[in-house]
């Protein structure tokens, strides 16, 4: 698992520095996974793809593997989080959503151990008042292989749509 360090290329917004500087990036990129467990990981791997390209003002990009609750602290200052994760909701391997879930509630199931740990997320988040709007794009994958890095060829051809999708997203919601 890629540590909870934010993109080293937006420089003065990374997590490395104040608190303060966090407000700058009011919208966060949150990609999550299991990388071990084949096509589980595929938030982590657009997140990861992400932190290749031009980085884009306002935003900032967040690995949090199976993090769960401990992503709390750095909802601080953010207005919107744009979720990337793999999703078994029966549709072809590869297949792509956009949700906008307004509750908890409203949040998909996911696959691993970080399912649970993601809703507590932001249940915590919702009853400290620090809840963000959630825009989150979820991969359907079919199979987990266990002790496997990597993704199958229909979830890794739909990585560049995704990354698109958020990177569009993600310019526009830094300029609101």
């Amino acid at each position: 698992m890629h540590s909870l360090i934010d993109n080293p290329l937006v420089g003065e917004n990374s997590a490395r520095h104040s608190g303060d500087s966090r407000t700058q990036c009011p919208v966060l990129v949150l990609g999550v996974g299991n990388l071990l467990m084949g096509d589980e990981g595929v938030g982590v791997h657009v997140l990861r793809a992400l932190e290749n390209e031009a980085p884009v003002d306002g935003v900032r990009l967040l690995d949090g593997g199976t993090g769960g609750i401990n992503i709390l602290m750095e909802f601080d200052g953010v207005s919107d989080v744009i979720l990337i994760d793999a999703t078994r909701d029966g549709k072809p391997a590869g297949s792509i959503a956009f949700l906008q879930p307004e509750n908890v509630g409203d949040l998909p199931r996911g696959l691993g151990a970080h399912d649970f740990g993601l809703k507590d997320l932001f249940a915590v988040s919702a009853l400290l008042g620090k809840m963000p709007k959630i825009h989150l794009f979820t991969i359907s994958v079919e199979e987990i292989r266990p002790m496997c890095m990597e993704l199958s060829n229909p979830v890794r051809g739909a990585m560049p749509e995704v990354m698109r999708e958020v990177r569009e997203l993600a310019g526009k919601l830094a300029l609101e």
